[in-house]
């Protein structure tokens, strides 16, 4: 029979790492005695991190003696003890291998269910002084896994561990942990793990997503960054620029055109474009996203782009780029696109944030018999500076029943109020409440960063879904307060990392253990969390140029996109963050 070895807490606390300051509740505690065990936690316990750890459906961490044994071997040590790996719960038995989710234990006057394995954490590498451990518990089979308390109890160390119900699916703990990180995610089997009640939320969420990408993502899709789908070419190719017309005073549009076969092809509304100079043309040779703002016409891409004092690629395309220049752009990419939902649509725009909305408006008014409801709002400084205004008219007269509100934030001398816009100041949701625009409604938002993340805090305060909240960015200001910069001490001998999305080029040096924390040197925006290679959180674009990993992922990213966390350059590299 299994039995419960050690009951093992722990409170938060500051640790030192890689030179930053990380807060943890890892270090855990054996207890004397029996101890109560409560509906999200164990009396004496607790997390530092909610987001991963603790909450109803992980309120109870389990690891076996076996594993113990198991590592004591492969790492040659012999100093653990318990709560060494973070679990709540030392035991005797239940393997991962034949632990099922959804079973049910009894121990002491406690009911427990196993609900999901361990998630990957990095805090777990910094416990125990192996940054690869993590990953190797899923590699290995031996990740441990969580239970919820079903009824209150007390518990103690030498308490017999008795299964009273068996799991519908009798889908193992390793089995449900290799289904999600592995790269093999078989639709039966997919099938079978959402069909077991007790599976966490986010696991289930994490499986619903792989069954209906049918096979096209790999590693987890909850956290992946990206959604899956090919580009329609790898890298950079030559495109002409066809001709070049001014918006406002400081916006102008470059139509693209192939230099060579095949023809360019369709991008999806609101999509993106990376543009650089071509190798042998002089000035910066740096990268920029730009939205494109209209469909594809003729084989042909139209970005659109204004003019910023501190934007050296914006002042070359304005300043020198003429009808006849070679620029090279990567296919379209990006996921703040216009769906196929039928229901009523708001495209909120500041500036030159326009543009991608412009192309989603493009793409609403072919739309055959279109019956969105259609809202377009849009602020810009005056009238010298409202770019594509006619044609947002042409555009919005093409919808039935499109309304629209523009804004000037300083209207200039020859700015009449009703001729061309309706109104003076910042776009505010009492705008929105003027114009009827219903709270489920899906909404798109697309301008400076300050704007973006103010208006989406007074959509949601308002009341409208947070999942219907769409924004697009770019630069690298929009989700922190630091613009991002080279780090201190830049190399000048390493390979070149352009950072493109942030506007950023700096040089790649071996003190940095991957791209990951190079772009955390350089506080560029990213997302990770195992920093091992199993989760995919951190999974980006790759534009261009070589990497290698160290350690090897538990399993490979989707073609033309790496793991930052596990990544290292082998030449120089265009990464989309």
């Amino acid at each position: 029979m299994s039995k419960l070895m050690s009951v093992n807490v722990g409170r938060p606390r500051e640790v030192e790492w890689n030179g930053k300051t990380v807060r943890t509740a890892i270090w855990k505690t054996p207890l004397q005695g029996r101890v109560h065990v409560g509906r999200t936690n164990i009396a004496g316990d607790e997390q530092a991190d909610r987001q991963g750890h603790g909450g109803e459906q992980r309120a109870v961490l389990v690891y076996q003696l076996s594993s113990y044994r198991y590592w004591s071997q492969a790492l040659e040590r012999d100093d653990f003890d318990y709560g060494q790996f973070g679990e709540n719960l030392t035991v005797e038995g239940l393997e991962d291998a034949d632990v099922n989710i959804g079973d049910r234990y009894r121990i002491g006057s406690a009911l427990f269910e196993v609900t999901q394995p361990r998630v990957t954490c990095y805090r777990l590498g910094i416990r125990m002084g192996h940054p690869e451990l993590p990953a190797l518990l899923v590699s290995h089979r031996r990740p441990g896994f969580y239970m919820r308390v079903i009824e209150e109890g007390e518990i103690g160390a030498g308490d017999d561990i008795v299964k009273v119900a068996e799991g519908p699916e009798k889908m193992s703990v390793a089995d449900i942990d290799s289904l999600l990180y592995s790269s093999r995610h078989p639709v039966a089997s997919l099938t079978r793990a959402l069909r077991i009640p007790a599976l966490s939320v986010g696991w289930r969420d994490s499986f619903a997503a792989l069954l209906k990408a049918d096979g096209l993502v790999t590693g987890n899709a909850a956290l992946d960054s990206l959604k899956r789908g090919d580009l329609a070419w790898a890298g950079f190719r030559k495109a002409r620029v066809a001709s070049i017309v001014r918006e406002s005073a400081d916006v102008r549009s470059f139509w693209l055109e192939p230099v060579d076969a095949p023809p360019l092809p369709a991008a999806k509304a609101g999509q993106h474009i990376a543009v650089r100079q071509p190798a042998d043309t002089s000035g910066t040779g740096m990268a920029r996203m730009y939205s494109l703002s209209a469909p594809v016409n003729e084989g042909r891409y139209r970005m659109s782009v204004k003019r910023e004092q501190l934007g050296a690629f914006s002042r070359y395309l304005h300043a020198e780029v003429r009808v006849g220049a070679i620029l090279e752009i990567a296919a379209p990419q990006g996921e703040f696109v216009l769906g196929p939902e039928e229901g009523p649509v708001v495209l909120i725009s500041a500036g030159v944030g326009v543009t991608p909305l412009l192309a989603m408006l493009h793409a609403l008014s072919t739309r055959r018999l279109c019956d969105r409801e259609v809202w377009w709002f849009h602020g810009a400084r005056d009238g010298r500076h409202h770019a594509f205004r006619q044609e947002v008219e042409i555009l919005l007269a093409r919808i039935a029943g499109a309304r629209s509100f523009i804004s000037y934030s300083r209207p200039g001398e020859g700015d009449a109020l009703g001729d061309g816009f309706d109104g003076i100041g910042r776009l505010s949701i009492l705008h929105l409440e003027q114009q009827g625009v219903p709270k489920d409604a899906e909404f798109f938002l697309c301008g400076p960063a300050a704007f973006m993340r103010d208006f989406s805090a007074e959509l949601e305060a308002w009341g409208a879904d947070p999942q219907s909240i769409h924004s697009e960015r770019f630069g690298g200001a929009a989700q922190q307060f630091h613009r991002p910069h080279p780090p201190a001490g830049n190399s000048e001998g390493g390979h070149a990392i352009h950072f493109v999305r942030s506007g950023l080029s700096v040089r790649w040096s071996n003190r940095y253990q991957s791209l990951l924390e190079l772009a955390e040197a350089c506080e560029v925006p990213v997302r990770w969390s195992c920093r091992t290679g199993v989760c995919h959180s951190c999974q980006v674009r790759q534009l261009d140029g070589g990497i290698e990993y160290a350690p090897a992922p538990v399993a490979l990213p989707a073609q033309g996109t790496i793991l930052l966390c596990c990544a290292k350059p082998t030449s120089d590299t265009h990464i989309d963050l």
